[in-house]
């Protein structure tokens, strides 16, 4: 009988969080699973927190030369065994009914491609803060994909077919290659979410890494309308939105350290769409002269006339 569900747990030196990733999948009450561990060249004590676990024969482990999330997580697709990939983080945990309640979906909808579920976020020590609120999609969420990534990764569960049908992770990128993958799979395949939060997902300060990542948001989002097709699957006011709300939250990022640069990712946004309202907002913070206002405004409303 095929084995139903394969565990993708990339970790670069995350030993301290391993034991509780790798317990949470152990504590599943859908038992029909195999854990792949990518070891992705760690140089903390990972390869002995995963000794103890190597005696059960469904958890398997692989260590790498450095590859990044996407490279690690490629290597564990290719020796997994499953019909379905479910991806965990490995400083995340999984509650015990996750799989049995993301597998009943797929059961319920054989042309199902992704199920994923609500989450709770946590500090970095586990303690609970709360139940992520952002709202939820099932569907043809492609529209709605392209603006805002609403998955959690750790609560993702995908059908082989779909990996084999879109490709693996893009290696060239650096961050967000869940949110490349999913887009890729969102434009050939139904998405679906279980309403409850089946995951702890532990909040991590990502600020340093926010510029790069934004840079690299607006290179996925071009790649996916021009080698992807993107152009022909979303009307033109979602790919306004979506590259708007990207140079906003550039804007944002880059207001510590330079408030020019700041006013020109704002900039951006407003003659990318006028009526941000978030943009306006944030350029009110910045210490721009009337003069400099009105300018802007007579900028934005030209820009609306020619489109």
């Amino acid at each position: 009988m095929p084995l139903t569900v394969s565990v993708i747990i990339a970790t670069y030196n995350y030993g301290r969080f391993l034991t509780g990733a790798i317990d949470s999948v152990l504590a599943q009450t859908f038992t029909d699973w195999e854990a792949i561990v990518v070891d992705d060249g760690s140089t903390d004590n990972t390869s002995e927190v995963i000794k103890p676990y190597l005696s059960d024969q469904r958890i398997q482990y692989h260590r790498t030369d450095h590859l990044g999330a996407a490279g690690s997580r490629n290597v564990a697709i290719r020796q997994a065994r499953g019909s379905f990939l479910g991806i965990l983080d490995a400083d995340d945990l999984w509650l015990p009914t996750k799989l049995e309640r993301q597998m009943a979906l797929f059961r319920h909808d054989p042309e199902l491609g992704v199920a994923y579920a609500r989450r709770f976020n946590a500090d970095e020590d586990g303690r609970i803060l709360g139940i992520n609120q952002c709202q939820l999609h099932r569907g043809h969420v492609l529209p709605l994909l392209f603006v805002d990534n609403f998955v959690c990764f750790s609560s993702a569960v995908i059908r082989r077919e779909t990996i084999e049908d879109v490709g693996l992770f893009d290696v060239r990128w650096a961050l967000s290659e869940d949110w490349d993958l999913l887009l890729r799979i969102s434009a050939r395949y139904q998405f679906d979410y279980v309403d409850d939060p089946l995951v702890i997902y532990r909040m991590r300060d990502v600020s340093r890494r926010a510029e790069t990542n934004y840079l690299i948001m607006l290179e996925i989002m071009r790649r996916f309308l021009d080698d992807y097709g993107g152009r022909w699957m979303l009307d033109s006011a979602t790919i306004r939105r979506s590259y708007a709300e990207t140079y906003l939250h550039m804007g944002q990022a880059k207001v510590a350290r330079s408030r020019l640069a700041a006013f020109s990712w704002y900039l951006r946004a407003l003659l990318t769409l006028p009526t941000l309202a978030e943009t306006w907002k944030e350029l009110a913070k910045l210490p721009i002269p009337a003069v400099g206002r009105r300018m802007l405004r007579s900028l934005t409303r030209k820009h609306v006339d020619r489109t």
